[in-house]
């Protein structure tokens, strides 16, 4: 496995998937949204995982402006809207791979080998 977890330190769902694979001794990368984020191509494999971009945005994000922009956005320029303001996604993110998940998903995370 190639976990990888993106999200920021003070989310409590990323701090939990963090603990869930810690506990059962499988290796992750942890990558903090803040910091550094999800490279393009990343963003792309997990948006076609998960099922679209609206599966990755969370709509209780704080800023509600930047919310309205990428709500109303066209569709051509949203994907480079998100990809900037990466803390719009929810998360956490986890990737094995080309599989990914969106938020504290532990039930799909066991069935990865």
């Amino acid at each position: 496995m190639n976990i990888q977890i993106f999200g920021t330190k003070k989310n409590a769902d990323t701090r939990k998937a963090e603990r869930f694979f810690k506990e059962r001794g499988i290796k992750f990368q942890s990558v903090d949204l803040k910091e550094k984020g999800l490279s393009k191509g990343e963003l792309q494999s997990v948006i076609q995982a998960v099922g679209g971009m609206e599966a990755v945005i969370d709509p209780d994000y704080e800023d509600k402006d930047l919310m309205a922009l990428i709500k109303y956005i066209v569709e051509e320029d949203k994907f480079q809207k998100v990809l900037d303001n990466q803390t719009v996604l929810k998360q956490p993110i986890v990737r094995n791979g080309k599989q990914a998940t969106i938020g504290y998903q532990p039930d799909i995370w066991k069935t990865w080998q």
